[in-house]
């Protein structure tokens, strides 16, 4: 028997919790990819950004499954399926020996991670739509942001003080506790007369709808680019700090720094997407992603490295613009396809995400020659968002 929620706000905190062990998964094991490369024999450097970029290729073809699920066996279930795959895929990677091995226990893990990482997003659309439903998302996140900020510093004392292998078994005993209290706390959201019967040809008829909306369409191509330029960055940090600058002891205090710019624009959307609406939070804080990148390219490209210092600046200016991009790109393409959130979710993330994963995975190839290939391939991202953007506008 379970207890409903007692407040918007233990709602706001579970369904963070279950975007949660996603970031942990990702964030938690990049200061230890250096030495996980070493244990599994990669011969490139550049092979163990894989192990954070093939996670997300789970995460973009699992709501394939989980999201058709979760409409026809209710949200609840579909979640509890998923963090089974995601224990299972953990036990996978601790005893990887070799980087093909490693490379599918992470995939099966954001396989897994798509569940509760999807099915949050449906949970909020059953209940909110709208500017409330990017309000709502935009608490969601700031929560959820507090991962990245501490989970490589947990990351470090863990090898510190035990192994890399500890690392997989702290993210497999959070995830049960996350199950446990979503089972504990949180009612069914779907109800059984609006469930809908699960099928490859349901799932072939909501792409077809889905990719009927040009709104959501344009909105899910913009973030396919931003999630893979910021990919990049995620991907690459540990080379950049950790080998570029020599920064290992501080690297978890940097990337908890540059997690706090995006929270902290993710804090003022929830105020000011219900004041300006989101179109004209995502119009304005692409034009400044676009603009902060070609301005270090102008500054910067002749030079080999900039100051950390001043490196830190652009960095933490381009993810307070990106922060107000997240929850507003994704709620805008959810907005004309509510009746199907389910599949139109899965949908919309397989198709950001496999736009992201080789675009962070090719310009991540040239990141180890310096920093400046990561804010060329900003510049890119952001200048083929605005064009989306303005196409969008133009056609509605």
């Amino acid at each position: 028997m379970f207890k409903k929620l007692s407040s918007q706000t233990e709602f706001v905190a579970l369904m963070a919790a279950l975007m949660s062990v996603t970031a942990l998964s990702i964030d938690a094991l990049l200061p230890a990819l250096d030495i996980i490369g070493e244990a599994i024999q990669t011969t490139k450097q550049a092979d163990n950004q894989l192990l954070v970029t093939m996670i997300f290729l789970g995460l973009g073809i699992g709501p394939l499954l989980f999201g058709p699920l979760s409409d026809a066996l209710g949200r609840k279930s579909s979640v509890y399926m998923g963090f089974a795959v995601f224990v299972a895929a953990s036990f996978v990677c601790i005893y990887a020996q070799s980087l093909e091995v490693m490379i599918l226990g992470r995939i099966l893990q954001g396989v897994g991670l798509s569940a509760p990482r999807t099915i949050c997003i449906a949970i909020i659309r059953d209940l909110y739509e709208g500017d409330y439903m990017a309000r709502i998302m935009s608490f969601v996140t700031v929560v959820f942001l507090l991962i990245p900020i501490v989970a490589p510093a947990m990351g470090q004392f863990i090898l510190n003080h035990y192994n890399w292998q500890g690392i997989f078994y702290v993210q497999i005993g959070i995830s049960i506790v996350v199950a446990l209290w979503f089972w504990w706390r949180q009612t069914e959201t779907l109800p059984v007369k609006k469930r809908i019967p699960f099928s490859i040809h349901r799932i072939y008829n909501g792409f077809k709808e889905t990719i009927r909306y040009k709104t959501t369409m344009g909105y899910t191509l913009i973030s396919g680019f931003v999630v893979g330029s910021f990919l990049v960055y995620l991907s690459a940090s540990q080379e950049i700090f950790q080998n570029q600058y020599g920064l290992e002891t501080e690297f978890p205090y940097i990337f908890a720094g540059l997690a706090v710019a995006i929270g902290i624009a993710i804090l003022l959307n929830a105020t000011f997407v219900v004041r300006f609406g989101m179109e004209k939070m995502v119009t304005t804080s692409l034009l400044g992603f676009f603009s902060v990148s070609i301005l270090y390219l102008v500054i910067f490209s002749s030079v080999e490295q900039p100051n950390i210092y001043i490196l830190l600046a652009f960095f933490a200016l381009q993810f307070f613009c990106i922060g107000f991009l997240f929850g507003n790109l994704r709620a805008l393409a959810m907005q004309p396809v509510g009746h199907i959130a389910g599949i139109a979710a899965a949908i919309t993330g397989l198709i950001s995400t496999l736009m992201a994963v080789p675009i962070s995975t090719f310009i991540g190839r040239f990141v180890v020659q310096g920093t400046l290939p990561l804010f060329v391939g900003f510049s890119v991202c952001s200048a083929i968002s605005l064009c989306i953007l303005w196409y969008v506008k133009r056609t509605r």
